[in-house]
């Protein structure tokens, strides 16, 4: 279940002025009958952000990055884990504690560049996970960030052949609609 995100403006700036970590969206849930902690990523996520986009199925990381990457570069890597939690927030699902914790989804979204009120979501779950009602578990903890946030529109690309993110959408209440610029996406929008 994927869509594109982008996020590049939303590195965290290496400042005393930068936002606290946002602890009041750090919840543990039983999914499938195992606690799973949802929060906000950190910088020191790396190793298990790597390891996550590494495990994805070469079609997941598809859906997600519209590539066929096979892992993040390490600029890439930056921009995903160091985040400013205002403009751009990323809530990872983590399984295990410590250093046997691991990443089995992430859901994201980006400030529009062109609007400081319209934010880009993407999402991805580890293939295990797949059905598990994790992703809608992830969404709700990123739409009320972006509402608490005072984002009011929200959005993600998605490619027309990806059946399971558009069907999971609609579930949502997104409103699908003919991407502006690309015939071979949708865009997905909810108002918040």
């Amino acid at each position: 279940m994927l869509s594109s995100c982008a996020s590049a403006n939303c590195i965290h700036p290496l400042s005393n002025n930068a936002p606290a970590y946002p602890v009041e969206l750090v919840t543990t849930q039983s999914i499938r009958g195992e606690s799973v902690c949802l929060r906000p990523i950190r910088p020191e996520d790396a190793e298990i952000e790597q390891a996550f986009v590494r495990g994805l199925t070469p079609e997941a990381r598809h859906f997600r990055f519209f590539d066929t990457i096979k892992e993040l570069s390490p600029t890439d890597l930056r921009r995903l884990i160091s985040i400013d939690y205002d403009r751009c927030m990323a809530i990872i699902a983590v399984i295990g504690t410590g250093e046997d914790e691991t990443e089995i989804g992430v859901a994201r979204y980006a400030a529009d560049t062109e609007s400081e009120h319209v934010c880009e979501f993407a999402i991805v779950i580890a293939d295990d996970w797949e059905g598990s009602g994790l992703a809608a578990a992830l969404m709700e903890q990123l739409i009320t960030a972006a509402r608490a946030r005072s984002f009011v529109l929200m959005y993600g690309d998605i490619l027309h052949y990806n059946m399971r993110m558009l069907r999971f959408v609609d579930k949502l209440g997104f409103r699908l609609e003919p991407h502006p610029d690309e015939a071979s996406l949708y865009r997905a929008v909810l108002k918040l």
